[in-house]
């Protein structure tokens, strides 16, 4: 044992790890052939749109946000919408948005609103978001009133073209018309028949697009973009095969569409507590259910591909319906959201836009002062001020992975002696640049916390030396307290508190990573 693996053991034991297999990992210097490209914005972000005003004039959002860019180079994409946009509608002259929402419950503490109206300064409040941000806007197709989803279209399109927007470099990346409406006849939302089917919602939508289509691209002057489908839970029929073969993109307005959506979640809330928190938790972040999770879209990837589209998750997050208590707003999420994110550009998904609410449990921000707890719904002894949660700090890893270059692609690595250990490497310019690795063996805190030693293996290239940074977890079910590099974002602002803090290490020495933590290396 060299001079720095027994120094490194030694701390170990001082910070009560109990180190317990060696394990080498080979790395290619240059990109291997299951590399892909990967964007920069792969992390990106849904917006209920029932509280878009409250996001949009909060500076621990917009500071959020702004974290990323400065990692990225670029600010993520911004999808508004949701399920509020098949319940909104638009009155001119209205300055203020008028939502009404339906009783909270204890499992569902904040509500989507019910109905929801607004003005154009609704619109216009996409100029507060940082410099160059590319947006979707969602327009209403659930009320089957064609001059709601006209009247939206315009507003969208006049705070596009306006001067706030346009001096910020704010650009209307696309329009969506209608949100899962596979879900339309369910209680919830009532908004078609029972025998609504695949084929009906192909040729009611073909006819909203062409009107959406012909506004926007008179409006903007340029084309203007469709995300297709959004479909939410492709039961029913609901499918990306069958949606083409009824003829989605035999129209002239489906001509616009340039990328296609699907909504997924990991696990479902929506029928109340999950039986063993601990299990579930566990289960959320296991390697296989993480890539099972992704891997059921593949044929729909390739499918979409071979018509020279693109593929998004345009909603999603660990467990539907806001989120599961005690595991969707916890430490569990972050570490499964570093590996679910760097999974996906392997099937083919160009980005994912992890869906937050105000409120909702699996949020990576919560933009304003809560008074609720978003678990039980009980009042909070006081006001809880606007913060990130434990998911933003997946943010931070992966956003710092990929980088600015704007040449970077990632291959997974081969991990074969330890399902719990997820790992990534990351190139820029064909060149080796940063590698992942994720334990995803859940620390409860009940015992003494163990962990791995790994040792990147180079089959070239001059690297000597690796910079360890590590995402610090207290415990898997941390609902606060994690630290990224020595440096702390549980702030009033989301700015680092702390000092940045790194480990150099021979690359031959190798590192430590303990249970539900992460690390990233870069490597010199």
């Amino acid at each position: 044992m060299s001079a720095n693996l027994a120094t490194l053991a030694v701390l170990a034991l001082f910070l009560g790890l109990i180190p317990n297999q060696d394990i080498p990992i080979h790395v290619n210097y240059t990109p291997p052939p299951s590399a892909v490209a990967v964007s920069q914005t792969l992390v990106s972000f849904s917006l209920e749109g029932d509280r878009w005003p409250e996001w949009a004039n909060s500076t621990l959002f917009l500071n959020a946000l702004d974290n990323l860019a400065q990692r990225t180079g670029e600010p993520p994409r911004i999808r508004i919408g949701a399920d509020s946009a098949d319940h909104t509608n638009f009155a001119a002259g209205l300055t203020q948005i008028q939502a009404l929402f339906p009783n909270r419950t204890s499992s569902v503490p904040y509500p989507e609103a019910q109905s929801v109206i607004v003005g154009q300064d609704y619109y216009n409040l996409a100029s507060n978001l940082p410099h160059n941000t590319q947006v979707i806007f969602g327009v209403n197709f659930g009320s089957q009133n064609m001059t709601a989803t006209y009247l939206q279209t315009t507003a969208v399109c006049q705070a596009f073209t306006s001067t706030p927007v346009t001096n910020s470099g704010i650009t209307l990346q696309a329009l969506e018309v209608g949100n899962e409406p596979d879900e339309y006849p369910r209680p919830k939302h009532n908004l078609r028949d029972p025998n609504w089917h695949v084929g009906d919602y192909v040729e009611q939508w073909t006819t909203y697009a062409a009107n959406v289509t012909s506004v926007a691209n008179r409006l903007m002057g340029r084309d203007v973009p469709l995300q297709g489908l959004a479909f939410g839970f492709q039961r029913d029929g609901f499918t990306v095969p069958n949606a083409l073969s009824d003829g989605l993109l035999n129209s002239t307005a489906s001509q616009e569409i340039k990328w296609i959506s699907q909504h997924h979640y990991s696990g479902s809330y929506c029928d109340g507590p999950v039986p063993d928190i601990v299990d579930a938790r566990q289960a959320l972040m296991s390697k296989a259910n993480i890539l099972g999770n992704l891997t059921l879209f593949k044929d729909d990837v390739n499918l979409v591909h071979a018509q020279g589209l693109k593929y998004v998750l345009g909603e999603t997050n660990s467990f539907s319906c806001h989120g599961a208590p005690g595991i969707s707003d916890t430490a569990a999420s972050a570490l499964w959201a570093i590996v679910y994110t760097l999974q996906a550009p392997k099937i083919g998904i160009e980005r994912l836009f992890f869906h937050n609410g105000v409120g909702f449990k699996y949020n990576f921000f919560q933009p304003v002062t809560l008074t609720r707890d978003i678990d039980t719904d009980a009042p909070l002894p006081s006001p809880l001020p606007p913060h990130v949660q434990p998911a933003y700090y997946a943010a931070l890893v992966v956003s710092e992975a990929i980088g600015s270059s704007g040449d970077t692609t990632i291959a997974e690595l081969n991990i074969l002696s330890n399902s719990d250990i997820a790992g990534f490497a990351l190139y820029d310019g064909g060149v080796l640049s940063r590698a992942v690795y994720v334990n995803l063996r859940a620390y409860e805190g009940v015992s003494q916390r163990a962990s791995v030693h790994l040792v990147p293996q180079m089959d070239q290239g001059g690297y000597d030396t690796m910079q360890v940074k590590r995402l610090s977890v207290p415990m898997v079910n941390s609902t606060s307290g994690l630290v990224w590099g020595g440096q702390s974002f549980d702030t009033m602002d989301a700015r680092a508190s702390g000092t940045p803090t790194m480990e150099s290490v021979a690359i031959a020495d190798g590192f430590d990573l303990a249970d539900t933590e992460a690390v990233l290396l870069t490597f010199s």
